[in-house]
């Protein structure tokens, strides 16, 4: 519930209105990117902070917290009335949906399942699925009968009745620290890693690209959509009506990713699950009909449903599990900041003529390179689990 909920922070949500924004505060693509960037890298450098907090409180107390807020983001969202405003908005939405619920999610499952941790993250991962399949398919339909910030408040609706359900479907649940001190969950060297020691060690700066890339460049993706359908005469509605297709391929990919990791580890199938992805923005910048862009699709969903499960249990296998918020913290600042950064930089670029498709061929390039990284990398890393 809490990884379906945090699409109202995230791009593929918020990218719904891009349209509608641009309109009425009169931004460019570039200016419209430039304010999401600032407000989601902020985010990105609060969340090195806030992710901590998992390791304090559980997820019952800090979920219920999170939501009210977010339900107050989309509020803010729905009554603001000038372009500044905009940036405090995309911080708090950033911060609290993509940031916070994902998080809570994802450590929270990472820590009470060892044996069976990756058909755990797999399950917790449909909610993200569901998520992408049905609210820009909805709230794209919402828009044909009602105004995009009534639809803001509608959102807030729903998080806020979501609290006694969370709080009562956690009633039973663990503690921060129950799974802390079980052997079962030691990473490198047979120990667990606190943040500062991981951040000096080697293999994090080696993953830092991966986690960028999908982050980055998935969010620039979804945040240009409107364009996007432009640049291949598409109809908006269209290009949306596609993204099931990328959702049911994301699931598919996550179960099987869910299964295999329980059985191969981590290590031996992270370095290859960008391959597909470096595929799909090749196919992106070639694409000539929906047919094509809905292969770019399939191949983009490999690769996500893989990173529901992967890069989370990479931490908890690779770092121990005690420090697990801190170290996955920054994890997920390094992925929020690539969510800035990605939609920032091909706004500008669309603004300097440089075509969309000119610039997934080199998107392309990038995850070829970052899956070099990650064969080397994890390769080195692997023989220090066996100790």
């Amino acid at each position: 519930m809490l990884a379906f909920l945090s699409g109202f922070g995230q791009t593929y949500f918020i990218s719904v209105f891009a349209g509608e924004i641009r309109a009425d505060y009169g931004l460019s693509h570039g200016q419209w990117g430039g304010v999401y960037t600032l407000g989601t890298s902020l985010s990105a450098l609060v969340m090195i902070w806030a992710g901590g907090l998992t390791d304090l409180f559980r997820a019952r107390a800090l979920g219920s917290a999170v939501l009210a807020m977010l339900a107050l983001a989309c509020i803010a969202m729905s009554f603001a009335n000038a372009a500044w405003m905009l940036v405090g908005v995309i911080f708090f939405l950033r911060l609290l949906g993509q940031g916070m619920l994902s998080h809570i999610a994802v450590v929270s499952v990472s820590r009470w399942f060892v044996a069976t941790r990756g058909k755990a993250l797999m399950c917790a991962g449909l909610g993200y699925a569901v998520g992408e399949a049905t609210l820009p398919l909805v709230f794209v339909s919402g828009l044909q009968v009602m105004g995009w910030r009534q639809l803001w408040l509608f959102a807030a609706a729903i998080l806020i009745l979501a609290i006694p359900l969370l709080r009562a479907l956690l009633t039973h649940e663990r503690t921060p620290q129950s799974m802390a001190d079980s052997s079962s969950s030691l990473g490198m060297e047979g120990r667990h890693w606190t943040r500062v020691q991981g951040l000096k060690h080697w293999l994090f700066w080696f993953m830092v690209p991966a986690l960028l890339g999908p982050a980055a460049f998935v969010t620039s993706f979804f945040f240009h959509q409107v364009h996007f359908a432009n640049v291949k005469n598409m109809e908006h509605i269209q290009l949306v009506a596609l993204f099931p297709v990328f959702t049911t391929v994301s699931v598919i990919s996550m179960i099987v990713s869910g299964y295999l990791l329980d059985r191969w580890g981590t290590a031996r199938l992270i370095p290859w699950c960008q391959l597909p992805i470096a595929a799909a923005f090749f196919v992106f910048g070639i694409a000539q009909s929906p047919v094509a862009v809905a292969v770019g699709l399939v191949l983009m969903g490999m690769t996500i449903g893989a990173n529901t499960t992967l890069p989370n249990a990479f931490w908890a296998e690779f770092y121990g599990t005690r420090h697990m918020g801190a170290i996955k913290a920054m994890a997920a600042a390094v992925m929020v900041l690539g969510s800035a950064l990605g939609p920032g930089l091909t706004g500008v670029l669309i603004d300097l003529k440089i075509g969309i498709e000119t610039q997934y061929m080199c998107v392309t390039a990038f995850f070829l390179a970052t899956s070099a990284l990650m064969i080397i990398g994890v390769g080195r890393a692997r023989p220090l689990l066996a100790a």
